[in-house]
């Protein structure tokens, strides 16, 4: 770990060159810039996060906490390179006085040229990603509705402020979900007059799914809360019986259709590396995720 106080975005890359050459590893292999805009509640498990991501997706890990407040601005950067790890590099950055609010001014030299910038907002995302300061140098912009406190207002100001390129973990989250529900409907199936959810209070999964499910299947959704996290169950009910899938302990589901003997699916609950490395995966704008985020603010609008 490499440390440097009152220091400036020129020396902090100059830093990272000078470590990378006395390890005789060049950065060439990096794929991707990977800005984390943070606070200091959330900063070490994003950072860390994105440091078990860039074991698939070798990249520059900047992340930026910003700390306003009285006395003369400075920048002081922990660095570190390589490692046990992963190949990536990371720079902590914590932003002092007036130099909060000016982020794209100290990360501008620390992007790597030629290669693609993705920002991610653990938490306190602005209400336009892409027309922020950092925002508008990536290509995709990672946000996480389920961190606010109040995670289905959180979607509507996603929706309102949505601009390709965006997306959520929120929905990330429910990919295992949809695979599944895509794959029982890969078969015949009756026509669907219904479906509902159970999930946790106020769950911005569910609701996504839930949105995604009613433009799908031109149905009504219902989401039943209870205390229990995540997403419980899924029924779908259809003019030949009902299809659901169950999942009580957070690891395995139970897919159940009439007719049918059940079958259980593994169906765990995903990390936040799982999660980063699927958005990385593909860096063009997520299109399904942009009409169901859209729908869902319009209908609430």
């Amino acid at each position: 770990m490499i440390r440097l106080e009152n220091t400036s975005g020129g020396a902090i890359a100059a830093a990272i060159s000078a470590e990378r050459h006395r390890q005789g590893s060049p950065t060439t292999g990096m794929v991707l810039t990977m800005l984390i805009l943070t606070d200091e509640e959330f900063q070490s498990d994003a950072t860390s996060g994105a440091v078990f991501a860039a074991r698939q997706h070798p990249m520059r890990i900047v992340t930026v906490i910003p700390r306003p407040g009285r006395g003369s601005h400075s920048l002081d950067a922990e660095i570190a390179v390589g490692g046990d790890d992963g190949p990536g590099e990371v720079a902590v950055l914590r932003l002092r006085g007036e130099l909060a609010d000016h982020a794209d001014s100290v990360v501008i030299p620390l992007l790597l040229s030629d290669t693609p910038v993705v920002a991610f907002w653990p938490s306190h995302a602005p209400a336009v990603p892409a027309e922020d300061t950092i925002g508008r140098h990536a290509q995709r912009r990672i946000t996480d509705s389920a961190t606010s406190e109040d995670p289905l207002e959180e979607l509507r100001r996603r929706g309102r402020g949505y601009r390709p390129g965006d997306t959520d973990l929120s929905w990330s989250r429910l990919t295992p979900w949809r695979s599944i529900l895509a794959t029982v409907f890969d078969q015949p199936t009756a026509t669907v007059t219904g479906c509902s959810i159970t999930a946790e209070s106020n769950n911005p999964s569910a609701t996504l799914l839930a949105t995604w499910l009613e433009k799908t299947l031109n149905t009504t959704v219902e989401i039943t809360s209870t205390d229990s996290p995540g997403i419980q169950s899924v029924v779908i009910t259809t003019e030949s019986g009902e299809i659901a899938i169950t999942r009580a302990d957070g690891r395995t589901a139970t897919l159940s259709q009439t007719g049918a003997p059940d079958a259980l699916i593994s169906l765990p609950r995903r990390d936040l590396t799982t999660l980063l490395n699927e958005d990385l995966r593909r860096l063009d704008p997520d299109d399904v995720y942009g009409w169901v985020i859209r729908s869902y603010a319009g209908k609430t609008a």
